[in-house]
């Protein structure tokens, strides 16, 4: 197992992976989920990449955010673009999905500095954060411990991978692993839980509308690699966010839903890889 790093950024302590070396790739998970999203995917990229995968606050991570920190989807990418910096990463390649997705597109279009590349799994965009499918958890975030009500039936194994659960954001299913270390982080600290539902009450579709616009202004390559079968994330999501990229590419990816990372790992590692060494943006700066 990779050994995990810790850092100390302004809004709290976060843990991440650093493995590999080469051109940087920072892989981004989205809520309830954790880094271990892109385990699947990672190895098959570290021998020619540098990859960094950090454990960003959105439920399944061990600190805690400071009080007074902001946590907000526009705060979060603000954390990735901090990271980045601190690691002195130049060039970097981020790859998200899911909520995850719309925190990268935010990084991208508000922290572009060292950027040089974008990829999107399916990923929520335009008025879809969160999907339908998800926007109760705003709802009940907003009555006090709301939400971890909500949640409890996550805690049964045999519903977190049904369709009343995580079911149908994977086609394979989700290794129990991955959803039990979820779930202890999230039910075990209450801080934690409090993170969780200062983020959910703070997402709002006018920040991933205004991203999509500015994504006209995004001069560097995108690769959309995007589940066929998707259930939340349409293709046809992918089709809009194609119209506004100047250097936008859309794959399909067949047998696979929302998480790709784990349906079709060898796919995505295999378009990744390709579309790293095949573009080299001009103008993707060395430095903020």
């Amino acid at each position: 197992m990779t050994a995990m790093r810790e850092i100390d950024l302004s809004a709290g302590r976060i843990r991440y992976t650093d493995t590999g070396s080469g051109e940087p790739i920072v892989f981004v998970h989205g809520l309830l989920a954790s880094g271990a999203l892109w385990s699947p995917v990672v190895p098959r990229l570290e021998s020619e990449f540098r990859c960094v995968v950090p454990e960003l606050p959105l439920g399944a991570h061990r600190y805690p955010m400071k009080l007074e920190a902001e946590l907000t989807p526009r705060s979060v990418a603000g954390m990735l673009a901090e990271l980045i910096e601190r690691l002195d990463l130049n060039g970097v390649t981020v790859v998200g999905n899911d909520t995850g997705g719309a925190i990268s597109q935010l990084l991208v279009t508000e922290h572009p500095e060292r950027i040089a590349r974008l990829v999107l799994t399916p990923s929520d965009a335009f008025e879809h954060f969160f999907p339908p499918a998800f926007r109760p958890m705003q709802w009940v975030s907003r009555i006090p411990g709301g939400l971890g009500v909500a949640l409890q039936p996550m805690r049964i194994a045999a519903l977190r991978n049904s369709p009343l659960g995580f079911g149908w954001l994977s086609k394979r299913g989700i290794p129990d692993e991955l959803t039990e270390a979820a779930m202890r982080s999230y039910f075990g600290n209450r801080a934690i839980r409090h993170d969780v539902e200062r983020f959910v009450r703070a997402v709002d579709n006018t920040d991933t509308l205004a991203a999509a616009e500015r994504l006209r202004d995004f001069d560097r390559p995108v690769l959309l690699a995007w589940a066929r079968e998707d259930k939340f994330f349409k293709v046809k999501l992918a089709e809009r966010l194609m119209e506004r990229l100047s250097q936008g590419r859309l794959e399909l990816i067949d047998d696979s839903y929302t998480f790709v990372p784990l349906d079709q790992p060898e796919r995505l590692a295999s378009l990744i890889r390709e579309f790293v060494t095949s573009t080299t943006p001009a103008d993707a700066t060395s430095s903020a």
